[in-house]
C-alpha cells in the first residue's frame, strides 16, 4: 500500500503545473493551429467556413509577410549578437572582483531591465526626436549629421534594436556574472602556475565553464526577439514603410485591425515553427559543445 502512495505522490505534486502547462501552453497552440485553417468571424461564429490552406497561401503571397519576416530576422540577428557580447564583456569586467564600484556598475546596468518596456520606448522616442531630442543635440555638438531616427526608413529598425537592446543587455550581465563567480578560484591558480595568458584562460577556462549560461541566455534571447512587439508598438507602429514591421507585430494588426483572425493564426504558426526549427537547431549545433560540470 506505501509503495503504490509512493507512487502516486509525485503525480499528485506536479498535477497543478501540468494543468497550467495544459492550459496556458498547449491548448494555445493547438487552437492556434486550428484557427491558422478557417475564416473565422468572432462576431457571427455561425459565418465562420474552413479555409484550408488558403490563409497560407495568401501569407506567402504578401509582401507584407516577406517584409515582416525579413525584418524579423534582421532585428533577431543583431540583437541576439549585440546583447550576447556585450553582455560578455561586461560579465568579464564586473565579475572578476567584488567591490562597491562593481555593485553600483551592476545595479545600474540591470535597472532598465526591471522598468517596463513601454516605459523605456517613450522615453528613448522622445530622445530620439529628430528636432530637439538629446541624441540629435549630441550629435550636431560633435558636429555630426543629425538622424531621423524613427522618422526614417534608414534607421528606423536601428532605432527599435538600440533600444531593446539597451534594455535587455542588464539581465544577460548578471546571469553571465553569477556563472563566473560560481567557477572556483583553484582553476585559475592551476592556470597562473602552468603560465597560461589571458587570452587562452578565458577561452580555454572561462568561456567553457560558463557555456551552459551562455547557451541558456542564447535560446532565450532569441526567441524573446522574435517576440519583439511593445517596442515596435510605441515607437514606430510598424513603419515608417513597414519597415519595423515584425511578425508579432503583423499578427496584431491583422487580428485586431484588419478582423482576419485565420491569417494571424497563420502567421503565428509560420512563427511558432521557425522559433522551434531555431531552437532544435541551437540544441543539435551547440547542445554537445556546452560544458556542464
Amino acid at each position: 500500500m506505501s509503495r503504490k502512495k509512493n507512487s502516486v505522490v509525485p503525480y499528485i505534486l506536479i498535477a497543478p503545473a501540468m494543468v497550467g502547462i495544459f492550459l496556458f501552453t498547449l491548448y494555445p497552440i493547438v487552437k492556434l493551429v486550428i484557427l491558422s485553417f478557417y475564416d473565422t468571424n468572432m462576431l457571427n461564429p455561425a459565418k465562420t467556413e474552413f479555409a484550408g490552406l488558403e490563409n497560407f497561401e495568401k501569407m506567402f503571397a504578401k509582401a507584407a509577410f516577406e517584409k515582416a519576416l525579413v525584418n524579423t530576422g534582421i532585428y533577431t540577428f543583431f540583437n541576439v549578437v549585440i546583447i550576447l557580447c556585450i553582455a560578455l564583456l561586461l560579465s568579464v569586467w564586473l565579475g572578476r572582483r567584488q567591490s562597491k564600484m562593481n555593485s553600483f556598475v551592476q545595479i545600474a546596468v540591470f535597472t532598465p531591465h526591471v522598468v517596463s518596456m513601454v516605459s523605456v520606448a517613450l522615453i528613448w522616442l522622445w530622445m530620439m526626436e529628430p528636432n530637439y531630442g538629446l541624441l540629435n543635440v549630441l550629435l550636431e555638438a560633435l558636429e555630426l549629421p543629425k538622424l531621423k531616427w524613427c522618422q526614417s526608413s534608414d534607421t528606423s529598425l536601428m532605432s527599435v534594436i538600440l533600444v531593446s537592446t539597451w534594455k535587455s543587455i542588464g539581465y544577460y550581465t548578471l546571469i553571465l556574472i553569477a556563472a563566473l563567480q560560481s567557477i572556483p578560484v583553484s582553476i585559475y591558480e592551476a592556470a597562473d602556475l602552468d603560465n597560461a595568458g589571458p587570452v587562452r584562460t578565458f577561452f580555454k577556462i572561462t568561456l567553457p565553464m560558463i557555456s551552459p549560461q551562455i547557451f541558456f541566455s542564447l535560446i532565450v534571447c532569441t526567441i524573446g526577439s522574435f517576440k519583439v512587439f511593445e517596442t515596435i508598438r510605441v515607437m514606430t507602429m510598424g513603419g515608417p514603410n513597414n519597415s519595423t514591421t515584425s511578425l508579432v507585430y503583423l499578427i496584431y494588426t491583422e487580428v485586431f485591425n484588419n478582423s482576419r483572425i485565420g491569417y494571424g493564426a497563420a502567421v503565428g504558426v509560420v512563427l511558432l515553427i521557425i522559433v522551434g526549427i531555431l531552437t532544435a537547431i541551437y540544441f543539435m549545433a551547440l547542445g554537445k559543445k556546452v560544458h556542464y560540470q
